[in-house]
């Protein structure tokens, strides 16, 4: 994934109607109640930016469409209670934080269970720090029992191109 930040991003607030059906979206995607999340009626801010959209709800980086699908934010620490964790070995979290996909040998825990392609939270064993967003390979029940190979795919991590523009382009830290 190519991710700059440009003069060519295009920002603009979306309709209610639309904000709704993209919060909806994003709800059925990862299973959670927007409502818990977001006030009733969000302000939602669109940021597009070459092939991968940003959504702003009230100011937050909130999440994020790469590769057509639905990712919360790393910056949208509210949804990772609802999310399945892979938590992973110290000596995982260089490459995690560099845009490796999870080797399932870094892989120390799973914790909670999920279908191959849910949105998972990669955190680090010592400190329980959110490391990345990704994608699993296999269900939990069969990562599990894996000895070997790739188990997240990984689509957005601390200190990625992504992650930098939201960190800039929104002032936090």
């Amino acid at each position: 994934m190519v991710l700059m930040a440009s003069k060519s991003s295009q920002r603009h607030f979306l309709k209610e109607k639309e904000a709704r059906r993209v919060i909806l979206e994003f709800s059925k995607s990862l299973d959670v109640d927007a409502e818990r999340l977001f006030r009733s009626r969000p302000q939602v801010e669109l940021v597009e930016m070459q092939s991968t959209e940003i959504f702003i709800i009230d100011g937050k980086p909130a999440f994020v469409r790469l590769s057509g699908r639905l990712f919360p934010s790393l910056f949208l620490s509210e949804v990772f209670h609802f999310l399945p964790k892979v938590i992973v070995n110290m000596g995982a979290v260089p490459y995690v934080c560099n845009g490796a996909d999870v080797m399932r040998p870094g892989v120390v825990h799973i914790d909670g269970d999920f279908e191959k392609n849910a949105v998972l939270l990669i955190v680090d064993e010592r400190f329980s720090k959110s490391l990345a967003i990704g994608v699993a390979l296999f269900d939990s029940q069969d990562m599990r029992k894996l000895a070997h190979g790739k188990a997240v795919k990984n689509f957005h991590y601390v200190g990625g191109r992504l992650w930098n523009v939201l960190k800039k382009k929104f002032d936090i830290f």
